[in-house]
């Protein structure tokens, strides 16, 4: 009997896929100026420079009293009380010998060079002196001018993705507005004739070939966490002509058209004839667990241009992981981020996984009290309780096993879902 011709293309390696997906995730040209007050998790399109320094002075970085530390000889130094300065008032400058009360942000007085916190002193005369109970050194409490920030200095690189701490830096030098990538316009449906909205059927009333649509809705929840507008096309019938009008018109107004579901190459998975009548695809297998089937091409848009397709497989956790390592870079790029993927952290497995797989896994595990990790025990692309349970992916590579204690690359979900 001659040998079979049907051999299948060996699968693609993860990284290669990564590269290759990538490279056609041009940055959007679109930018808006946006309130700083709403730029949370959006791209910054332009760097940022700073016209002042921060803070503008010498200041105090506690309660207490500003003192030139040569004055104060010994525990006990009894020193007279000058003046009082208060955050945003500026005080004169201080006499030899003198101690002025001072408050955390208050500038430093002229000749004063330390601070001495309240919790070391001793009000005598009713404010009129101060006994100093411990030897100050020079620069005690004290803030440096500018040590924060530099006048003329590059605070937020084009391209951060911006953060509470970074929006606080923005205002700190005065921007109440910022400009920033325009959100990526995504269109998202599932397909699937068994897959039922929660609502519209009781649990007792679900027939057995019949499953509520969560893909549907992690999906939604991840891209508004990514910082897109989200359209949210539903459910797509199993057949080819719904498959077509869906990609058609979404196509026309979205930058991304995602699927769950359907990119495989069954008799009714229809994603992959629509995509190549409208556009093109490549599908992939990739040497992953969970997530073989990915399917990534573009569909021509009625003018001109056309929008990308991004087909995720439809179990659950494959959805899921494959979103989270692959599209979550897209997107990223899209806007203009610098900073796509996070790295993986090593840590101890308190666990044994003896049966290795010939490809590469992407393992659900959690942190324990015990500085180590536990895995999840039931890994299957199904059982999506494993994603809600873990707070991280195990990297692991293709063809090995883990013995308890060894060390393990780790990914916290945290960062991947920020």
């Amino acid at each position: 009997m001659p040998a079979s011709t049907n051999r299948r293309s060996p699968l693609m390696p993860l990284d290669e896929a990564m590269e290759r997906l990538l490279a056609h995730a041009l940055p959007l040209a679109r930018h808006e100026r946006v309130s700083t007050f709403d730029a949370a998790d959006r791209v910054l399109a332009e760097s940022i420079v700073s016209g002042l320094q921060v803070p503008p002075h010498d200041n105090s970085s506690m309660d207490g009293y500003a003192v030139r530390a040569a004055d104060v000889a010994g525990p006990g130094t009894v020193l007279p009380v000058t003046q009082r300065i208060a955050a945003g008032h500026a005080g004169e400058s201080l006499a030899p010998a003198s101690a002025a009360r001072i408050f955390t942000g208050a500038p430093m007085p002229a000749g004063a060079d330390a601070v001495v916190m309240q919790e070391d002193t001793e009000v005598l005369g009713e404010g009129a002196q101060v006994r100093i109970n411990a030897v100050p050194v020079q620069g005690q409490w004290v803030r440096r001018a500018g040590e924060d920030v530099r006048r003329g200095a590059v605070i937020l690189q084009q391209g951060e993705r911006l953060k509470a701490a970074s929006i606080g830096l923005a205002a700190g030098i005065g921007m109440d507005k910022l400009t920033v990538s325009a959100r990526p316009r995504v269109a998202l449906f599932s397909t699937g004739d068994e897959l039922v909205m929660p609502g519209q059927v009781p649990p007792e009333q679900m027939k057995p070939d019949a499953i509520y649509n969560s893909n549907r809705f992690f999906l939604c929840a991840l891209l508004r966490r990514l910082g897109c507008e989200v359209s949210d096309l539903g459910i797509v019938p199993d057949r080819l002509e719904a498959t077509l009008d869906a990609l058609k018109s979404a196509a026309e107004q979205h930058d991304l058209i995602l699927t769950s579901g359907g990119v495989s190459v069954g008799e009714e998975d229809h994603i992959k004839p629509a995509v190549e009548q409208l556009g093109t695809l490549d599908l992939w297998q990739i040497g992953m667990k969970p997530g073989k089937p990915f399917a990534y091409g573009h569909i021509r848009r009625g003018g001109s241009g056309q929008t990308h397709f991004v087909g995720l497989p439809g179990n659950p956790v494959s959805s899921f992981v494959t979103f989270l390592l692959l599209v979550r870079p897209f997107l990223l790029k899209l806007q203009g981020a610098t900073q796509l993927t996070v790295p993986s952290v090593p840590m101890r497995a308190d666990f044994a996984l003896a049966k290795p797989d010939k490809r590469r896994e992407f393992l659900r595990a959690r942190r324990n009290a015990h500085g180590g990790l536990d895995l999840f025990p039931n890994q299957s692309s199904g059982v999506l309780t494993s994603a809600h349970w873990a707070d991280g992916l195990i990297d692991h590579p293709a063809g090995a096993t883990i013995a308890e204690g060894d060390m393990v690359r780790f990914i916290p979900l945290a960062e991947l879902l920020a």
